[in-house]
């Protein structure tokens, strides 16, 4: 049994157990965002348990990200068609029993697959959430549960390593890394409980048509593009690795193709065929992904540094990451509160500078290490000021690049970018973790970390170049969350 359909207006009574909604989809967010980061301080322990080497660990960390950017999208779609309620409580039982099964995995390959698996099933689930609080508050309220979701999900991103650091380390019942996906089962499990007797059925409408074909497209060409930045650089970038780099540019452009005949030809593309004809917004997913990328990878490298460069206990290399996290706290607070409405787009060319301010300290740091007094307050001058100036951009960007649509249009346009931000988080993982692990097998780890440094410099040179040509105002938050249009996939908070 489940409770009727409400239908929330200004003339009807609200839903009893409408709060009761809004907890079990800040559940369902927030485990996401932390099987997002709390693998990153897993790295020594699983190489312990099941030998997994640097490919492996890039794979087990980025291919979650990887199936959930290439399945979101599909994920809106499927819930727009059978309805929110099925396919919420369908992906929240898939990644529920996927955690299960990586905590259970016998060796690494397993565990990849069933990570892979766990990104699938979030894809599934995450495109409904908003969806599903949309149908249940308006007006005033609904103001009210954006104002309680966003800073929720900030929180599940910083506290990640953390709560992975915290289970590592303290091995409970031997359990070791396996602890950080044993967590999803009873609070997957409670929200599931929850979500199925008090989330109201509402009919999908099925009418709307699943582009299964513009769907596989995405899937390979997101494959082809991480497949061989995990594997080239232990292979010694064989002539595969770039005709596969080159496949997934013309699988994006066969994509984009596609999608426009199947607009012409009266079918439902995925993506909203004038999205991809906005110079503004086609530029703006390039700056997502680069900036996306660079900090992930970033964030991936600092914990590699600690763990396995200066010896933290996973413990501690969670406890590192809280002077990054702290930062772009307080940014996304400056930018969210003051800056964003009252300078426009320029908050998007002041954090870069401000990363790269932090990375150049950060940089100075590592020169002057002691290794035998090493400490993390010895890095974290750098780390806070780069977290400062990632804040400042990750509360604004959304909302910039999503003024360059059409109102009919955010629905598809925050899928499209919110599967953008995890591919280029995926990518990133690769990218930076081949370039750390190229000078750390050797044992320089300073110099892994000093190359992951230039790497980022060079990706947030190009997205402050990109920043010139976003739209100079924002679109207001409520409008980026679709709250009068349509239906959208939401923006996931990284921190």
């Amino acid at each position: 049994m489940h409770a009727p359909s409400p239908t929330p207006d200004e003339t009807t009574e609200p839903y009893r157990w409408r709060w009761l909604i809004l907890v079990a989809m800040i559940v369902a967010e927030v485990m996401d965002l932390l099987d997002a980061s709390i693998v990153n301080v897993a790295g020594p322990d699983l190489e312990r348990s099941l030998g997994a080497g640097s490919v492996g660990l890039q794979w087990v960390i980025g291919g979650y990200a990887l199936t959930l950017g290439a399945g979101l999208v599909l994920g809106g779609r499927l819930g727009d068609r059978h309805g929110r309620r099925t396919v919420f409580l369908i992906g929240l039982a898939a990644f529920t029993t996927a955690s299960l099964l990586c905590a259970l995995a016998p060796n690494t390959g397993t565990l990849i697959a069933f990570r892979l698996l766990q990104g699938a099933a979030g894809a599934m689930l995450l495109p409904q959430g908003l969806g599903l609080l949309r149908e249940n508050f308006s007006g005033p309220e609904l103001t009210k549960v954006f104002a309680v979701f966003g800073p929720v999900l900030g929180l599940g991103g910083i506290i990640g390593p953390v709560l992975g650091g915290f289970l590592i380390e303290g091995d409970f019942f031997g359990l070791g890394w396996r602890s950080v996906f044993l967590v999803n089962l009873p609070v997957g499990l409670a929200a599931l409980v929850v979500a199925a007797k008090f989330v109201p059925e509402k009919a999908g409408d099925r009418t709307v048509r699943v582009d299964l074909t513009g769907a596989a497209l995405v899937v390979a060409s997101c494959a082809l593009l991480v497949l061989p930045l995990n594997q080239g650089q232990e292979n010694g970038w064989p002539l595969w690795t770039w005709l596969c780099m080159a496949g997934s540019a013309v699988g994006f452009a066969l994509f984009a193709l596609q999608q426009r005949r199947a607009a012409a030809a009266g079918r439902e593309p995925l993506v909203a065929p004038g999205l991809l004809r906005k110079p503004a917004f086609t530029v703006g997913l390039g700056g997502i992904a680069l900036f996306f990328g660079g900090l992930v990878g970033t964030q991936l490298v600092l914990t590699l540094f600690l763990q396995i460069g200066r010896h933290f206990t996973a413990g501690e290399a969670g406890l590192g990451n809280l002077p990054l996290a702290v930062g772009t706290a307080i940014g996304g607070a400056v930018s969210g509160a003051f800056l964003a409405d009252r300078i426009g787009r320029k908050v998007l060319q002041i954090g870069p500078l401000v990363q790269l301010t932090g990375a150049a300290v950060l940089w100075w740091e590592l020169d002057g290490l002691d290794a035998a007094s090493f400490s993390i307050w010895d890095i974290a001058p750098g780390l806070a000021v780069a977290g400062v100036g990632a804040g400042l951009v990750i509360a604004a960007l959304f909302g910039f690049v999503l003024a360059a649509v059409d109102d009919d249009e955010i629905g598809s346009a925050s899928g499209v970018l919110s599967a953008v931000q995890a591919v280029g988080g995926s990518t990133g993982v690769a990218v930076f973790g081949s370039v750390f692990f190229a000078r750390a097998d050797t044992g320089d780890f300073t110099g892994g970390f000093h190359r992951a440094l230039i790497v980022q410099a060079c990706l947030l040179t190009a997205f402050l170049a990109i920043t010139f040509l976003l739209p100079p105002s924002g679109r207001p938050e409520e409008e980026q969350h679709g709250a009068a249009t349509g239906s959208a996939p939401e923006q996931r908070l990284t921190a």
